[in-house]
């Protein structure tokens, strides 16, 4: 193959995997955080097989009540903004808005009236991308607009963003960003706003992966991608287990890019992980002991997101012996826990061997974070993938702006000088 022709096949390949983000993101975004997956069918009237809109209501949601807790008196001293939320303010407890005048019900139990269990992305149209796709948006104007990354000038754009009204659809406001704006609000350096998985167990989330991952796509070889997607990643979440799936995802992605075997490719990467230790039945079993996650001491808690099995991972062998109703839930939790879910995408990628509509279909139904899931995932089936169903393309809400700025950065990545 010509190098010109190699290049042009990367290209697209590039191109492809940004498309499946965004696709996988706005397919999944309507079932995302059913813990239940019976509950789909129900409420969509079969398996969600296109773009819906977010049903109301989300009969497991606990958006309502969330925290954000800025130091809004420091921040005014400094000249900083602290409202993230705006018009969503009022699904949060804050501490500059009151959250009983939202109007929210509750029963005698002190449970959530249904009508009140509003879907954690109430509001958004079918095809609408998230606030984490929308956040990865972000990231690829920063590197078109200077021709290369720069992380001072990407922290700057992610803060307006942020901190704008008006820009953001999405009322679920992930906890590792109410954690870095709190942060940001004392006065900490933004470099450092990050908060760390040891003190904060919710940082371990696929989400975390994202961002690392599309910047990884403009590197020139596998290593340079590892360590720009690992500084990256450290901006908003100082997690070990993110950085551990980034170092099975970034090479996969950077192999299939360049036209290495996709089936090959996760057979090697997979075999780099070891499964976890507390699968999922017995994951939610031992939170269960605890009265729930949020009482599970920290030292506990690190210690059952951070134990292995001995042996490496066969995917082989794997998913001809395990049956999928076998595999969700009862082995890999659905939940947005890394060591859970990168397995997961990987198993779902090599099962439905990188069929990209029928895998990015079963990531959605399967329920949990199939949001973040879904993201990676659908990079991973892009970058396999020689072209994307023109449907999915034309179903996305933002189709003609993404379509620009994908092309865009794309353009810059192929030549693996985006990273400066």
């Amino acid at each position: 193959m010509k190098k010109t022709d190699h290049t042009t096949e990367k290209k697209q390949r590039i191109i492809n995997a940004l498309w499946g983000l965004f696709i996988g993101d706005a397919l999944a975004m309507p079932a995302h955080w059913y813990y239940q997956p019976a509950n789909i069918p129900k409420l969509f009237g079969g398996s969600v097989k296109t773009y819906e809109a977010p049903p109301h209501p989300h009969v497991e949601a606990f958006l309502v009540g969330g925290k954000y807790l800025p130091d809004v008196a420091q921040a005014k001293k400094l000249g900083r903004k602290y409202d993230i939320l705006f018009q969503h303010a009022r699904f949060y407890k804050t501490s500059y808005t009151d959250f009983d005048k939202s109007g929210f019900e509750y029963d005698e139990d002190g449970n959530l009236n249904i009508k009140d269990r509003y879907h954690y992305h109430h509001g958004l149209d079918a095809g609408e991308n998230t606030l984490n796709a929308q956040l990865v948006r972000v990231l690829m104007r920063q590197i078109v607009a200077a021709g290369k990354y720069q992380p001072d000038k990407f922290i700057a754009d992610f803060i307006e963003y942020m901190t704008s009204q008006g820009l953001n659809n999405d009322p679920y406001t992930e906890g590792y960003l109410r954690a870095w704006f709190e942060n940001y609000s004392t006065g900490l350096p933004p470099a450092f706003c990050a908060s760390n998985q040891r003190s904060n167990p919710g940082l371990n989330a696929l989400g975390g992966l994202i961002r690392p991952l599309v910047l990884a796509l403009a590197a020139g070889d596998e290593s340079q991608a590892l360590a720009f997607a690992a500084q990256h990643q450290q901006l908003t979440h100082r997690s070990e287990s993110i950085g551990a799936g980034l170092a099975v995802i970034v090479p996969a992605i950077h192999q299939i890019i360049n036209g290495i075997n996709p089936k090959g490719v996760i057979e090697n990467q997979s075999a780099k992980l070891r499964l976890p230790k507390y699968e999922g039945l017995e994951l939610f079993r031992k939170y269960q002991e605890y009265g729930g996650p949020a009482a599970v001491p920290q030292d506990v808690m690190w210690q059952l997101h951070q134990t292995f099995a001995d042996e490496t991972w066969d995917i082989k062998t794997f998913t001809a012996n395990q049956s999928e109703t076998k595999v969700v839930k009862k082995i890999f939790s659905t939940a947005c826990y890394v060591e859970h879910g990168v397995p997961m995408l990987l198993y779902l990628a090599y099962k439905y061997n990188f069929s990209f509509e029928e895998a990015l279909l079963a990531n959605v139904n399967v329920g949990g974070d199939n949001v973040h899931r879904g993201m990676a995932l659908g990079m991973l089936l892009g970058a396999a993938s020689h072209e994307i169903p023109q449907n999915l393309i034309a179903g996305l809400k933002a189709r003609e702006a993404l379509e620009k700025e994908i092309e865009a950065f794309a353009e810059i990545a192929v030549g693996g000088q985006g990273l400066g």
